[in-house]
């Protein structure tokens, strides 16, 4: 293995382990719970076949990214597409656990589930990255290697693995138990978020107000007025910053913590922060940017 996928193996066992382990148990957490019911919740090795898919469709996507590069990237709508479709279904998951904790008393043991489920449920979660998977991701277009890529990729999986047993070992628990109720509830609360969270990537929801944004460009600082946007763990700051209408402006992101606001939805593509995004002129109104999961969302307004 070269130095340069044994460094970004390295980084991304510490990028899961450090942030990725809450964003994405959070994220895509709920996609386990469709493990979490009956005879299906008892069984540990599923648990372990989850995190296996999980390790194989991360790795073979990077190995993609590094090959090909920003070709083979979702642009933000398909993202929003399929975070509206993956929380749909972790509701579907939770009001399935909800029905059967319900009757639980009553229920008959439930039919042994496909040998395939389990990774498959893993290999889908690649389909809804956490914030901190977009950074990752980022690392393995950058490599320009299929290998370093993947050695990346799978580093970021072994990183949140601990976070993801732990949550299979409490599911498991609470699948026998009248907490099932509670984590159906908390399941079904994660899946409407994250569909919300797909509904606001995509700007499916903005107001009539808000403006159509033009094509936006990179741009070196100080050739037109500015206005300067901190990205943090917890959204953008300020919030809403001023701008002239009718007149180009640059919006400078700077980077105060890593997370989803790392990356920036802005006049429809991703922008991969520290960053200064030229706005060519704009109608007076709102304009609005979200950070890479539709997480934060931030506004400009021209007057």
């Amino acid at each position: 293995m070269s130095a340069q996928a044994v460094t970004l193996l390295a980084g991304g066992v510490a990028a899961g382990l450090v942030a990725g382990a809450a964003t994405c148990t959070a994220t895509q957490g709920g996609l386990l719970m469709g493990l979490a019911d009956g005879r299906h919740g008892r069984d540990r090795a599923l648990v372990g076949w989850f995190l296996a898919g999980r390790l194989v469709s991360y790795t073979l996507a990077g190995a993609l990214l590094g090959l090909l590069g920003s070709a083979v990237s979702l642009p933000p709508q398909a993202r929003a597409a399929l975070l509206v479709a993956a929380g749909l279904t972790v509701a579907g998951f939770a009001v399935r656990l909800l029905r059967r904790g319900h009757g639980a008393c009553a229920a008959p043991e439930p039919a042994a589930p496909s040998r395939y489920r389990a990774p498959l449920l893993g290999a889908a979660t690649v389909l809804l990255p956490c914030g901190v998977t977009l950074s990752v991701e980022m690392l393995a277009i950058s490599s320009g290697s299929p290998l370093a890529g993947a050695a990346a990729m799978a580093g970021f999986v072994a990183g949140t693995a601990p976070a993801f047993a732990l949550l299979g070992y409490v599911l498991r628990r609470v699948s026998r138990t009248r907490l099932a109720r509670l984590a159906g509830v908390v399941a079904l609360a994660a899946g409407l978020w994250t569909a919300g969270s797909g509904i606001s990537l995509g700007g499916w929801a903005a107001t009539a107000a808000t403006p159509a944004p033009a094509p936006v460009a990179a741009a070196e600082p100080g050739a037109v007025p500015s206005v300067t946007v901190w990205a943090t763990r917890e959204g953008y700051r300020p919030a809403m910053v001023e701008a002239r209408a009718g007149e180009p402006v640059d919006v400078v992101f700077k980077l105060l913590d890593r997370g989803c606001t790392g990356t920036v939805v802005i006049g429809g593509r991703d922008v991969s922060v520290p960053a200064t995004v030229r706005l060519p002129p704009q109608p007076p109104g709102l304009l609005r940017y979200v950070c890479g999961m539709g997480m934060y969302a931030g506004f400009i307004n021209f007057s």
